[in-house]
């Protein structure tokens, strides 16, 4: 009489690496749809169909897991602003530098509403303030070369990059969820506000009204 086969788990048997990107995706789409308070590792281990342990051998917990799936989405929004910006006149890289922060929020929108959530306590990298400091940074090279063209100071560079990209950001916030106008058309009137306000610019700006003390 033959002994019975052991029956096979229904559960397909991963790599390290492998059960490690599931884990990111998992807790990716939880942090985007729950933030990062309201999500569990007991939630997350349920979902990948594995114990807690698992979670903690892998990311030593929710907040190492969280820090992960943020220095992702910051590369991939990094890289791609930095890799929009490709020779051309300063209005051209003022479009492509909108198009690239737009074209991440539409492709990533899970990543960018975790992006725009608040850090976890502890956590001094990924908030959405210092994230869209190094994007400014990418690209307050266009602005100072225009400032030096038209006889402007380029010191001041950095803080109108500042609000350039602000300006897109905040757009794409509200554009990530009404979806209209098209893209490109966001893209187009956010341009023409920033440039068109940036070829009126006065060298030596001042409030019309003295500020209350």
């Amino acid at each position: 009489m033959t002994e019975p086969k052991p029956r096979r788990s229904g559960r397909i048997r991963m790599t390290s690496a492998e059960r490690r990107e599931q884990l990111i995706t998992i807790a990716r789409g939880l942090f985007a749809q729950k933030g990062y308070e309201a999500t569990s590792v007991e939630e997350i281990a349920h979902r990948a169909e594995v114990s807690k342990p698992v979670v903690y051998e892998h990311f030593g917990g929710k907040e190492g897991l969280y820090a992960v799936v943020v220095d992702r989405e910051v590369r991939a929004l990094l890289d791609g602003v930095t890799g929009a910006l490709t020779a051309g006149r300063a209005h051209e890289l003022v479009e492509q530098a909108a198009l690239a922060l737009l074209d991440y929020i539409e492709n990533n929108a899970d990543g960018f509403r975790i992006l725009v959530r608040d850090s976890p306590v502890g956590s001094s990298t990924g908030s959405f303030i210092s994230i869209l400091s190094d994007v400014a940074t990418r690209v307050e090279h266009i602005l100072a070369e225009e400032f030096k063209r038209r006889g402007l100071d380029p010191k001041n560079a950095p803080m109108y990059a500042q609000m350039l990209v602000g300006m897109v950001a905040l757009t794409g916030q509200w554009w990530l969820d009404a979806r209209k106008p098209k893209k490109p058309d966001v893209a187009a009137h956010l341009v023409n506000l920033a440039w068109n306000g940036l070829s009126g610019l006065e060298p030596k700006p001042t409030l019309s009204t003295r500020p209350h003390k």
